[in-house]
């Protein structure tokens, strides 16, 4: 398993061995021993997340608040999807600053999001499915997102993007901020350092 730590801190794309032979092949998209290497701790898995997606679906920015936050462990069984991680940890030296990547099958690569960045993704397939292990259960009174189409993410020119209305009433990076809707990063250090 090889782990690559995005250049927002704390996330990382996780890509494991492939084993083929002539009956198919065998892959563990996660593993704790080399996760728990790369980030520091281990992940509480407390519910896991299944979503289908035609081309062009945005999900996100979606983010909790801290503590306890809610990390994703997300992956692309079928399909492909750009995965995007947004930092919106006020006082963090990458505050609103994002990273991607792409998650597909053939690589079985998943995206690790920690407890306070804002998290979204764009189906490129028709019928791309995301699979999240998440460390907490939905709750939704803490649950906030920004509207994804406020930041300058980049969202293929040649898709259209489809969002829920909640994602097109979510407020922008800067009036979630001036409402005190975002994780300070002191208080997700507090917690990273908590969970090790």
């Amino acid at each position: 398993m090889q782990a690559r730590e995005l250049k927002i801190s704390g996330a990382f794309e996780f890509t494991p061995s492939v084993f083929p032979d002539d009956r198919g092949l065998f892959v563990a998209p996660f593993q704790e021993e080399p996760f728990r290497r790369a980030v520091g701790h281990g992940l509480r898995v407390a519910q896991t997340n299944h979503s289908e997606s035609r081309r062009g679906v945005v999900r996100g920015v979606h983010y909790a608040d801290v503590p306890p936050g809610q990390a994703k462990y997300v992956h692309c069984p079928r399909g492909k999807l750009l995965d995007v991680v947004v930092d919106l940890r006020v006082g963090s030296p990458t505050f609103g600053q994002w990273d991607t990547v792409v998650l597909e099958p053939a690589k079985f690569n998943s995206v690790y999001v920690p407890e306070g960045l804002g998290h979204a993704l764009m189906a490129l397939e028709d019928g791309t499915i995301t699979s999240y292990l998440c460390s907490e259960g939905f709750n939704p009174k803490a649950e906030r997102g920004i509207n994804p189409l406020s930041l300058d993410l980049p969202w293929p020119a040649d898709i259209t993007p489809i969002l829920s209305l909640k994602d097109q009433e979510a407020p922008t990076l800067e009036q979630a901020q001036a409402d005190g809707l975002l994780p300070s990063y002191e208080e997700c250090t507090a917690w990273y350092a908590k969970l090790q």
